[in-house]
């Protein structure tokens, strides 16, 4: 089923007939000014055009509705086919309204003559006729006032979740720094023991959106490990800021080939923390199904089950790798940026539902989380932050222990001071290779099977095309592609041939 209004208007295939039967806001209201007798100016009309974009009720000739639409391209769980890839291509809100601005420009101009708009367009090629429209319009500028005329948010009051670590640090932030309220918004930021809770209780609709771990909102919307949900990741939170803990009984067993039988711990089975620990001890020789265990435990719980002795040790988020070290428990083995530069670790994410019922909404809280993941990027802001996300509602930590994080200047718990500016840092732009790397590991250890469109699903849930714009928007430059193949512990990752990646290694489960 197709939107004509929201058909590409600069495609000499595509139908944007203005008929009798035309619904489009434009022709019922002229029809409706002329039942009236009066005439329909062109402000009339164009304010007419912006309620109805903005409200959702915009129809095309089929009499398709525009929220309609957007409901039938975004993310649809039960529209996966047999091989787990998505059946129809992510559609954000704020490419809907493009579209509906270029073909209310490209109608006018044509005077709703469609059959003269098609053979134009045969003519001379869409991509010259947008070039040439462009240098006498101001496309761009009409987009972007457009969209700043979102009109009143759909829900002020929102509920965020997070769980209490530094890689929240952005989502957490922006609450006591008024990041939110600089946007307009009302969030209670809502501290959450786990990562299972912030699952269920996000696709329950008791949190608006959520901070997550990066595999989640590739799991939840595979239904891997949960009920399938369409869940959309347009921001990242942070990248490094990891670390592999160990009691310090074990200091004499750095080498990884001396830890079979160690009990890990991870915060999640759908964490970068589980597929760095798996993949970090495989290339070590160590299956980590057969020849160590690895134990769900959420991030609060980490010191207290390596105290007790529950755990040889942990692949966790900070604090808690710091705060093992402050109490003299453990020691850190290495950093995961040791492991893999640059990796993603947390994210910004809500379900596909929330984004198109409150696109406004959904734009004032995602422009306030990457205008504060870009401020928390800033090492000179680390140590005021560090100070606003201390207290206990927030991570209940010492200040010092955030700071060293933060900051990058920290005690290993082996005698050293090590200075490591980028041990933690925040960059907003979700590279659809990252995603492909994620779902490689997925497969590899068993999580998902069959075939899988590696591509499709990266796209579909990871927004890297929103990011990017919104980063422009805000001042920030984004890369200028969204795939980069990586270097991890020495070997290549090649986003173009995951399947040949995933049979590369010794150690796996398919």
């Amino acid at each position: 089923m197709s939107n004509k209004s929201l058909g590409d208007p600069y495609s000499a295939d595509s139908d944007l007939q203005h008929g009798p039967a035309c619904n489009c806001p434009i022709c019922v209201f002229k029809r409706e000014a002329a039942e009236a007798r009066y005439e329909c100016t062109e402000s009339q009309m164009t304010e007419r055009l912006e309620r109805a974009v903005y409200e959702g009720t915009a129809t095309g000739s089929d009499g398709v509705n525009a929220d309609a639409r957007a409901q039938e391209t975004v993310v649809n769980p039960n529209a996966f086919k047999a091989d787990g890839s998505p059946d129809n291509p992510t559609e954000s809100p704020e490419s809907i309204i493009d579209r509906a601005v270029e073909g209310a420009v490209v109608r006018a101009v044509f005077g709703h003559d469609d059959l003269s708009r098609r053979s134009f367009m045969r003519m001379l090629g869409g991509g010259a006729a947008a070039a040439i429209l462009a240098s006498i319009f101001p496309m761009e500028a009409a987009k972007a006032a457009m969209k700043d005329k979102l009109g009143p948010l759909e829900k002020k009051k929102l509920k965020v979740g997070f769980v209490p670590i530094t890689c929240a640090t952005p989502i957490i932030m922006a609450h006591p720094m008024g990041f939110y309220e600089k946007y307009g918004l009302d969030v209670d930021v809502i501290k959450t023991a786990g990562w299972a809770v912030s699952r269920d209780k996000s696709i329950n609709k008791e949190y608006d959106a959520a901070h997550m771990l990066t595999p989640m909102p590739l799991a939840i919307t595979m239904g891997a490990g949960s009920t399938a949900m369409p869940f959309i990741m347009p921001a990242v939170e942070n990248i490094n800021g990891q670390a592999i803990v160990l009691h310090n009984k074990h200091k004499d067993k750095r080498d990884p080939k001396q830890w079979k039988g160690f009990k890990f711990g991870v915060p999640f089975e759908y964490s970068m923390h589980n597929f760095l620990l798996r993949y970090y001890v495989a290339e070590h020789g160590i299956d980590p199904d057969k020849d160590i265990q690895i134990r769900v435990v959420p991030p609060p719980e980490m010191v207290a089950n390596l105290r007790a002795e529950n755990l040889d040790g942990y692949l966790s988020p900070d604090p808690f790798n710091q705060r093992a070290v402050w109490e003299k428990i453990g020691f850190i083995h290495l950093l995961t940026k040791e492991i893999w530069q640059g990796h993603p670790c947390c994210a910004f994410a809500t379900s596909a539902d929330f984004a198109r019922q409150n696109p406004n909404t959904y734009g004032a809280l995602f422009k306030s989380i990457v205008d504060a993941t870009h401020f928390s990027s800033k090492a000179e802001n680390r140590k005021d932050i560090a100070k606003a996300i201390a207290p206990k509602n927030y991570l209940n930590q010492p200040i010092p222990v955030l700071e060293q994080v933060l900051t990058g200047r920290f005690a290993d718990g082996l005698g050293n001071v090590r200075n490591e500016p980028d041990r933690i840092d925040f960059d907003p732009f979700p590279w659809h290779s990252m995603a492909v790397w994620i779902l490689t590991q997925m497969k590899r250890w068993g999580y998902i099977k069959g075939n899988v469109n590696y591509k499709q699903v990266s796209e579909q849930v990871y927004l890297a095309a929103d990011c990017g714009k919104l980063m422009k928007e805000l001042g920030y430059e984004p890369p200028k592609k969204t795939y980069a193949n990586y270097s991890i512990m020495g070997k290549t990752f090649d986003y173009t041939r995951p399947e040949e990646y995933i049979k590369s290694f010794a150690i796996k489960r398919t």
